[in-house]
């Protein structure tokens, strides 16, 4: 063999090396991770290697429509645009290794609207536009992937993401993962006063984004992560500063034999990428948000941060397509009502807020403080896919003129976010219960005289108010008023015994269908013949009585889960009665969220009612012991209050 065949053979070898490693390094990454190998092999083979220095522009909206596929394969990358209230740019999002971008001009075959900018030296794969089309045709993990994220462009898509979640149920993984089972290594770890410098190194040498600080029993002091370091560079930190100064103190942890659903609603609550294991006071592990991932349906995190970062209330209101999806998936392997409540709820506070903050950019900030308060079941934690808007703002005036004066500031605003979330499927409340409404856009000493109204003058429609109302929680904005009015109004409560006598003849009224010689009691007539309510008849009943006695004892809990175990703690209910009742609320709320998913399928409008006739025998069974045991706690009510 002459010496150009064996440079000719070492060059392909070098090549073939090359191909090998890349796709090594792209299968630790959603989508390439689902690709099958022939599609990932020839993504990587029509791939070329680019650098971007610190700063400089990768692809911008002058450029014309975008004509590669861009995969960070090394550094990170910042999509900014002009801000919309201020003069300048921001940050919009940032992007890093193993993400890709940008899917939504590749797609639309348009220019991108966002400069895309090197935030350090940057290592691009690029993959050509016509390359990219034809994969895009041949590999669903990787159209499944562009869809969810550009679903803004592709509503009629969001029914075949539903039925898709189910066909993924043979996951290896599941929501209900122990975490000790997820942190498959050793946590990496280091002293307090290691210097940044070798804590960077440790970093880069083990391939994780982040070092436990531990003392010398290994209690976790702090954590230092990728953001943190690009926290120090940016102050210029010196690289031999001890890590303690520049760690973030007291990390969150939780037990190696909590849940993979409990690590993904921290992480979206608290907005880290990281919980520590702890076990006896000792770091015994580390999850990470790519941990999660690897579950592959348990995308909550990367979702919550979508909606986060939404530009547009357009991309928001197509992001609830991929709410019910993975709400649909958590259904069909089996997660329980909490979980999904739980779910619901923290991706519409995003929602919200995000909603609130695109509506001050677009019109400008008031300059008032106020607080986005929500009422409701949305106040209970306690939301369904099937919603509507029950909300009020809450502000500080020092009087009745500066207070009037303060609302006709905040009113138009208020009336452009309650329309904005219609857009996002929060329906519009037909009582007008929302924010843009005068009577709901109060001052605290307001908002305290007019519950105070509600328990001194106990009429029909005050005490219906308060039904709704005593449920109340702060989404957006200090949350210090929102808590002074609940302590006001416990106070006031807990001592009326009348209004309290009131509140139960109130939570009486709706009776559990079932009665002494038939299964189910149903309407007899007009459209709702032959069927039951499961929200107004099933819930509602442990719902008001949960209220009532969390009110009379001096329970701040709004969740009516969280109620019945304070009163059980507090020795008002028997441990016994109180897992009766929670089992039956689990039961009820679990069967509704299941109709609403089939009638989603079916494209029909969501319903609480349901024919008994059409469960099978067991359900019929466990339906109807839930109903008896709202009775009971309706009868204890009665005997409680003499009624």
């Amino acid at each position: 063999m002459s010496k150009a065949d064996d440079f000719a053979q070492a060059g392909k070898t070098a090549v073939l090396q090359n191909i090998h490693g890349t796709v090594e390094f792209l299968q630790k990454f959603p989508p390439f991770n689902q690709m099958d190998m022939a599609h990932l092999a020839y993504l990587v083979e029509n791939c070329q290697l680019r650098f971007y220095g610190e700063g400089e522009t990768i692809i911008k909206p002058t450029d014309g429509p975008v004509e590669h596929f861009f995969i960070v394969k090394q550094g990170r990358v910042h999509g900014e645009r002009p801000h919309s209230a201020r003069r300048g740019t921001e940050t919009t999002f940032e992007i890093t290794t193993g993400e890709c971008f940008p899917l939504a001009a590749l797609i639309g075959e348009r220019a991108t609207r966002t400069e895309h900018l090197a935030a350090e030296d940057t290592f691009c794969l690029l993959l050509p536009r016509a390359i990219f089309i034809k994969l895009f045709a041949q590999s669903n993990a990787l159209r499944d992937f562009a869809l969810r994220g550009v679903s803004s462009l592709l509503d009629q898509v969001n029914q075949q993401v539903q039925l898709r979640a189910v066909e993924t149920l043979g996951a290896q993984y599941s929501l209900d993962t122990r975490l000790r089972d997820l942190a498959m290594r050793q946590p990496i770890s280091c002293a307090p006063g290691t210097p940044l410098r070798e804590a960077v190194k440790l970093m880069h040498e083990q391939h994780v984004g982040s070092v436990v600080i531990v003392d010398a029993g290994r209690k976790p002091l702090g954590i230092f992560t990728l953001r943190d370091l690009r926290r120090a560079v940016a102050d210029g930190s010196a690289m031999d500063q001890p890590i303690d100064s520049l760690m973030t103190q007291s990390p969150f942890h939780l037990a190696p034999d909590a849940s993979a659903f409990d690590a993904a609603i921290a992480m979206t609550e608290r907005h880290i990428a990281h919980v520590c294991l702890v076990e006896n006071e000792q770091l015994c592990g580390v999850v990470s948000e790519r941990d999660l991932f690897s579950l592959q349906r348990v995308d909550l995190v990367h979702l919550a941060r979508t909606i986060r970062h939404a530009g547009r209330v357009e991309t928001l209101a197509a992001l609830r397509g991929d709410v019910r999806q993975l709400v649909d998936s958590m259904l069909a392997h089996g997660a329980s009502s909490t979980q999904i409540t739980q779910l619901i709820t923290l991706l519409n506070d995003h929602t919200v807020c995000r909603v609130i903050e695109l509506t001050l950019e677009d019109l400008g900030d008031p300059g008032v403080p106020f607080t986005w308060l929500v009422f409701g079941s949305e106040g209970r934690s306690e939301q369904t896919l099937h919603t509507d808007q029950d909300n009020g703002i809450l502000f500080e005036a020092a009087n009745a003129a500066e207070a009037a004066a303060i609302r006709g500031r905040l009113l138009p605003l208020a009336q452009e976010i309650n329309r904005r979330l219609a857009t996002c499927d929060f329906t519009l409340c037909k009582g007008n219960i929302m924010a843009g409404n005068p009577e709901l856009c109060l001052s605290r000493q307001e908002w305290a005289q007019r519950f105070n109204s509600f328990v001194q003058q106990a009429t029909p429609e005050n005490l219906l108010a308060s039904s709704i109302y005593f449920d109340l929680r702060a989404v957006w904005g200090e949350t210090q008023g929102c808590e002074q009015l609940r302590i006001g109004l416990l106070q006031q409560v807990s001592g009326n015994s009348l209004f309290q006598r009131m509140l139960a003849e109130n939570a009486l009224r709706q009776r559990p269908p079932v009665g002494m010689f038939r299964d189910f009691v149903v309407a007899r007539k007009g459209a709702e013949k032959d069927t039951l309510d499961l929200k107004v008849q099933g819930l509602t009943p442990f719902v008001d009585g949960a209220r009532l006695l969390a009110l009379a004892h001096g329970i701040g809990a709004c969740n009516t889960l969280e109620r019945l175990r304070a009163l059980v703690q507090q020795g008002v209910i028997e441990a016994l009665d109180g897992a009766a009742y929670e089992e039956a609320y689990h039961y009820i709320q679990q069967a509704r969220m299941q109709q609403h998913q089939l009638q989603a399928r079916s494209a029909q409008p969501y319903s609480n009612r349901v024919d008994p006739d059409n469960l099978n025998h067991l359900d019929r069974r466990i339906l109807r012991e839930s109903f008896r045991q709202a009775q009971r706690l309706q009868s204890s009510l009665a005997t409680r209050y003499q009624l």
